[in-house]
């Protein structure tokens, strides 16, 4: 069993329980693409079809979500061009957490709808998770405490340096 207390906050909001069925306009994720917010909303950049942002309840510093703009659950609705993109995105994120943050490894992931554990059923998201030897300890599991290197601030400042050397157009070297 995974036990993530630290989430608690996250799990038990009404926000949350909105999302799974959320249409556009109660979308979380589509109401921060429509502000001119980006700071403040963790969006590190945005690309043609996909923005890339750190996930404002992190299983780990510098945890990312590759969002695309279309309101959607599913990836095979999506158009070629977005799936392309979210691919990529996967790759860029990849390297800058290892290269930024020093990352031993990461997680990538997509959690399709709620039975597949999708906090935001109803938008589709890439998890990019930075992964570091050890980062598995014992704290939340006795101490119901999880330790997170950076606050989200100052992982934005350090990601968002190296996110807007990226051209917008993601397939550009």
């Amino acid at each position: 069993m995974l036990y993530a207390p630290w989430r608690s906050t996250y799990a038990t909001s009404s926000e949350q329980s909105k999302q799974e069925s959320a249409q556009e306009h109660e979308c979380v994720f589509c109401q921060q693409f429509q502000k001119d917010k980006d700071k403040e909303n963790f969006i590190l950049k945005r690309f043609d079809n996909c923005a890339v942002m750190l996930n404002r309840y992190p299983y780990n510093a510098g945890h990312l979500l590759i969002i695309p703009y279309k309101h959607n659950g599913l990836i095979d609705d999506l158009s070629d061009d977005t799936q392309m993109e979210i691919m990529c995105l996967i790759g860029k994120c990849s390297t800058i957490l290892r290269e930024t943050l020093k990352a031993e490894g990461v997680n990538i992931g997509i959690n399709m709808g709620k039975a597949a554990g999708a906090g935001i059923p109803a938008h589709l998201h890439v998890h990019a998770l930075p992964r570091w030897t050890g980062d598995c300890n014992f704290l939340p599991i006795f101490g119901e405490t999880k330790v997170i290197s950076y606050d989200l601030d100052t992982a934005y400042k350090l990601l968002k340096k190296e996110f807007d050397k990226l051209p917008s157009n993601c397939s550009t070297k």
